[in-house]
């Protein structure tokens, strides 16, 4: 994934896809996915203990680009757990940043 600094989006690096607002979490840009641990990671074992995880206690969740279907993150959550809000940007302080750099590569 990249930061579209001038458009201020998250973007697919794969496809170019604007996702949504840097200004917000690139998850809820994405596709959400919902996977059967089980299906993930299959029994290694019959009986009580398959070394699976439990769907009763783990869910997996895959965020995937809308528009190339490349899977961006994964997040293995407990059922009902708020998804993670997992990086924060500073736009502004981004295009600060940026905009200095550009005046001394000019200069």
């Amino acid at each position: 994934m990249e930061v579209d600094l001038e458009e201020e989006s998250w973007c697919c690096n794969r496809c170019g896809r604007q996702l949504i607002s840097a200004r917000k979490s690139y998850k809820e840009g994405c596709l959400v996915l919902e996977r059967d641990p089980t299906d993930v990671h299959p029994p290694l074992v019959r009986g009580k203990y398959t070394l699976a995880p439990d769907p009763k206690w783990c869910r997996i969740l895959e965020f995937v680009c809308p528009g190339c279907g490349t899977v961006l993150e994964v997040e293995y959550l407990p059922p009902g757990h708020p998804i993670t809000n997992d990086i924060e940007l500073d736009i502004d302080l981004l295009k600060t940043k940026h905009r200095g750099k550009h005046a001394r590569k000019q200069s």
